[in-house]
């Protein structure tokens, strides 16, 4: 594996969104990948430390990707204009034929073009596999890329073929194999940027028996558990017809939610179930372009909120997305909430930053900090520089130039526990032309 130790550094003469507000005219300051010092002569101190020249440029904490699936990034385009059963089936057949070199160039090329829009940490749900050597595939990419990732393996115990009550039974083993595997990775990935969690594909693939095994392995190694929850009626519909009471109660009655649970989409969470997830502490990843592109609904974003529910952002796997940018999940996310509520002052930059990067902290069991950098957070930034884009220019308002106009063309630079692994927009890790050649040979 790469060689991930934090590193230092000093980031000079930087306009820093800190405390709630940008300011100007900043150093910052990066030791042994902990955010040190900020402030507007903090390099005095530190003159040995490699120095960034931040002049003209913005800063930001690193966006913070709750939800994708990297095996897609090679599936862009996939089952287009199917609804969600027929394209899980599509996606699903070729999860089950995947190879470890598909899944190594897949999980290459899509978390490169995810840190090129800043993201330097993302929750990847796996899908179930039997295959050792799949996982391998994923981590060794994800290494090399050298961005902080929170890998979902993939869990199921109850078995369908149509993925109506159940999950394709080529796809799962045993729950005792799955949480030994856990346990293996989280030994061999001790002291590097990936740690572990548990993915579930939706309530309809745990059996109560299941739950229960999931939740008291998730506490005792203190992991996160990430599921799709009522991406679509499927969820309330088959829990209902199978099981006599809604995907929620479903869940509650199985004792499934609890401040460590991310569901992910809740396009159809109604306000009991809202009350439920407060009441429990589950927090929310928010995928709008996905929703879209599957037709799945729009998520009541504003109500979750509204309710005291966390609230986070994701990008989605890129066969239900199609790209991996964060900067425009963070624009449609708002966008989105606007239209169907036919008022421009809905998520402005402020809260749409949080969700990118301070929504998840709670379920991932991180301190909750001030609004933008700040002295303890890790050395995860992102440095953007708006004259990379004439189409962002002139900057009359920094975060509505983000929130409106911004793409990866504009993301300079990013650190990783202080790590350049971005610079001048290219990775300083990967061949991005060698991989561009290498995704081309995939049918």
């Amino acid at each position: 594996m790469f060689d991930n130790r934090p590193h230092s550094t000093v980031i000079g003469d930087v306009t820093v969104f800190t405390r709630g507000a940008w300011h100007s005219g900043l150093d910052v300051v990066v030791r042994d990948g902990v955010v040190t010092a900020l402030g507007p002569a903090a390099r005095a101190e530190y003159r040995g430390l490699p120095f960034v020249d931040g002049s003209g440029g913005y800063l930001l904490p690193g966006f913070v990707n709750t939800h994708t699936h990297l095996q897609q990034a090679v599936l862009r385009g996939i089952g287009e204009g199917l609804p969600l059963l027929e394209w899980l089936r599509c996606v699903g057949e070729r999860a089950v034929a995947a190879t470890q070199e598909q899944t190594y160039l897949s999980a290459l090329s899509g978390g490169l073009e995810l840190l090129r829009s800043g993201v330097t940490t993302v929750i990847e749900h796996m899908w179930p596999n039997r295959s050792d050597a799949v996982h391998d595939a994923m981590i060794r990419a994800l290494d090399e890329l050298g961005i902080r990732v929170v890998l979902g393996r993939g869990v199921a115990d109850r078995a369908d073929r149509t993925r109506r009550w159940g999950l394709d039974p080529r796809l799962m083993q045993p729950l005792p194999e799955v949480f030994a595997h856990i346990d293996d990775l989280d030994a061999r990935l001790a002291g590097s940027r990936i740690s572990t969690a548990l993915a579930v594909p939706n309530p309809r693939c745990l059996t109560p028996d299941g739950m229960a095994a999931v939740r008291e392995y998730a506490e005792r190694t203190d992991k996160t558990v990430s599921i799709h929850v009522l991406e679509t009626s499927t969820d309330e519909e088959m829990c209902r017809l199978h099981a006599g009471r809604g995907a929620v109660d479903y869940l509650d009655a199985g004792g499934f939610l609890w401040d460590r649970t991310l569901a992910v989409h809740c396009c159809q969470l109604d306000r009991p179930g809202r009350q439920v997830f407060v009441d429990r502490g589950v927090s929310v990843s928010y995928n709008p372009l996905s929703n879209m592109r599957l037709g799945s609904g729009v998520a009541p974003v504003l109500e979750m909120l509204a309710a005291g529910i966390d609230v986070s952002l994701g990008v989605d796997g890129a066969a239900s997305n199609d790209t991996q940018d964060m900067l425009l999940a963070m624009r449609i996310g708002s966008y989105l909430q606007r239209a169907t509520r036919k008022r421009a002052d809905l998520l402005g930059f402020d809260e749409m930053l949080h969700m990118a990067t301070r929504g998840a902290d709670r379920v991932l069991g991180r301190r909750t900090a001030a609004p933008g950098v700040a002295i303890g957070d890790r050395g995860d930034l992102t440095l953007l520089r708006f004259d990379r884009d004439f189409a962002c220019l002139p900057v009359l308002d920094p975060g509505a130039t983000l929130l409106t106009a911004a793409s990866p063309r504009v993301v300079d630079t990013v650190w990783v526990d202080g790590e350049v692994v971005i610079r001048d927009g290219h990775s300083t890790r990967v061949d991005a032309e060698l991989l561009a050649r290498r995704l081309s040979g995939i049918h």
